[in-house]
């Protein structure tokens, strides 16, 4: 499992490449979307096949140990959006699938994962202890055992993320960091490029980071909002990427974390769960001419998102500041659309001046 990553295994930018191979027949990209009372782009991962962007790693690995011939049932532990990853992969190419999910996991995802045929057990209050329990079951059955984080064949699926933000040409992107498989393969592909890539924690539950300056003692996270990335200990794989390419770490506030998650729903109409809120939450302390945060899930519990949007009251967005530049024509708005689509990422000036122009005629 997690902690037992050989240190020779090793993850590239060509791995990353490799799975967007892999999975072009069976996954579209997800769009893009320019919050604008946010000043950022949304990757909306939200929108992805089980509302999560942990099944393209799921179904990065499975389609690598089917070239591998590895047939073996596969076994995973997860809070639940990896656990849907892999029931849905394992659905569509025949393979046996058993999850191990915490007890308090949320209903949605839960009946996610039941959907799609795969076994589900419940074990533990923590992703830890349903990832201790996989680890024995699988040990006394011959399962594969399938890391949420820590597998190269993961990582490299989550990487196809950042290569599809690539046509963006971002200056900086913004990641959720749980045990670090969606960062790590984001940073594989972009880093490349010149791209800065930011991690976000919750106050609490900053595994990584603390794992990152040295300190991997266990600790307990404390509850929050972004279950998702709930993780005692961090990918040992995941840590040695990160030590290399992550630019940064920013801590959230729970309150901050709930406020953002509010303000995606009412201002934007997007639907994220609590670590899909993430990244955005931690993009309001991060500079950048062209911001993307990554709105990594969208599988909140109705009940929960009903509570949020009776409690929380989200402060009034600042009025945005006009820019008058009368001197320059207003650009053709078709050209500038159409410059959102890869075929022609190679003109970046045309979309920036696509955006003056909508602040100019609003």
């Amino acid at each position: 499992m997690d902690g037992d990553v050989a240190t020779d295994v090793r993850v590239t930018a060509a791995d990353v490449l490799a799975a967007q191979a892999r999975l072009r027949r069976y996954l579209p990209p997800t769009p893009l979307h320019h919050a604008e009372r946010f000043g950022c782009w949304l990757k909306l991962e939200n929108l992805q096949r089980t509302g999560s962007y942990k099944v393209r790693g799921a179904l990065n690995a499975l389609l690598a140990g089917r070239e591998r011939g590895d047939h073996r049932p596969v076994i995973a532990a997860s809070a639940g959006n990896h656990a849907q990853g892999l029931a849905w992969a394992a659905y569509r190419l025949g393979v046996n699938a058993i999850t191990v999910m915490p007890r308090n996991a949320p209903e949605t995802k839960v009946a996610g994962v039941s959907h799609w045929g795969a076994t589900v057990r419940l074990h533990g209050d923590t992703y830890d202890e349903a990832k201790a329990f996989a680890a024995e079951l699988a040990e006394q059955n011959g399962y594969r055992v399938l890391s949420a984080f820590d597998d190269p064949d993961v990582i490299a699926g989550q990487g196809t993320v950042g290569l599809e933000l690539a046509a963006l040409a971002p200056d900086v992107v913004l990641v959720p960091i749980g045990g670090g498989g969606l960062a790590s393969g984001v940073a594989l592909a972009l880093k490349s490029q010149g791209i800065r890539v930011v991690g976000a924690q919750v106050e609490g539950v900053d595994s990584m980071l603390r794992a990152l300056r040295g300190d991997r003692t266990p600790r307990d996270p404390v509850a929050t909002l972004a279950d998702g990335v709930r993780v005692k200990e961090p990918g040992r794989l995941t840590q040695r990427l990160l030590s290399d390419l992550l630019d940064d770490v920013i801590v959230v506030r729970e309150a901050e974390l709930r406020e953002t998650l509010v303000r995606l729903a009412l201002e934007e109409h997007v639907i994220a769960e609590g670590a899909g809120a993430l990244a955005l939450a931690a993009g309001r302390r991060v500079a950048g001419k062209r911001k993307c945060a990554v709105v990594s899930g969208g599988n909140v519990d109705a009940v929960v998102l009903a509570q949020l949007l009776s409690d929380v009251r989200p402060r009034a967005p600042r009025r945005p500041r006009r820019r008058h530049r009368d001197a320059m024509p207003a650009p053709a708005l078709e050209p500038a659309i159409a410059t959102l689509s890869p075929a022609f990422s190679s003109k970046p000036r045309v979309v920036a001046r696509a955006r003056d122009h909508e602040e100019l005629t609003a």
